[in-house]
């Protein structure tokens, strides 16, 4: 069972494919790691990973996760500049959650990418055109949410990740699998983090008694 679902996708597979793989995945885990630590550096290494994955997953034939990493490089420059250029004259952007207007507009717009890119994917070659909406239409709220620091960004990835350990399995991509698996564990880890982070930003920030 694991060599079918770990190994034998592989034997089809060059070299610098599986290489390119493996790098894209270490710098995805690098990656999620500064993220859940409240770092920067998210975003230049991310960058790294997200480049080599647009490469990877359209020679797969995952095509709404290919169109995500591209979204990724993008908004990780975004990001990059929000959390790099405060309001306040270079303060750095705290952690704060979704208000009621923020949340309506986040599950609109994750509803909104679903149907619009189900409608692209089922007029492609995508093997799992539903999943792929899915995976894709929560990312893209999950890399907004993190853009601008909301803590709700980790329910999106752990909702994501989940699935995506099954697509890349099913896909034959194990290790890109095992970085999601990965990835899960630390959004989880990082969601009680964030949490944590809110709690004291609104210690500090409330005016004395």
């Amino acid at each position: 069972m694991l060599y079918d679902f770990f190994i034998q996708p592989y034997e089809s597979y060059s070299t610098l494919f599986i290489v390119l793989e493996a790098v894209a995945a270490f710098f995805g885990i690098l990656s999620v790691w500064f993220a859940r630590k409240n770092n920067i550096l998210v975003y230049p290494t991310g960058i790294v990973s997200t480049a080599l994955y647009v490469y990877i997953l359209f020679i797969s034939g995952v095509y709404g996760d290919g169109v995500i990493n591209i979204y990724y490089t993008a908004m990780s420059i975004y990001g990059w500049y929000t959390w790099a250029n405060a309001k306040g004259g270079g303060a750095e952007l705290p952690i704060t959650r979704l208000k009621k207007k923020g949340a309506i507009f986040t599950l609109g717009f994750t509803a909104a990418n679903f149907l619009l890119f189900y409608a692209i994917l089922i007029h492609t070659d995508s093997i799992v055109p539903t999943l792929d909406a899915i995976t894709t239409a929560l990312a893209f709220s999950a890399m907004y949410l993190m853009a601008r620091k909301k803590v709700e960004n980790w329910a999106f990835w752990i909702a994501c990740d989940v699935i995506s350990v099954g697509l890349y399995i099913y896909k034959g991509l194990g290790v890109t699998s095992l970085q999601y698996f990965v990835f899960l564990i630390l959004a989880i880890s990082a969601h009680f983090e964030w949490v944590r982070l809110y709690r004291l930003c609104l210690l500090y920030t409330s005016p004395s008694p």
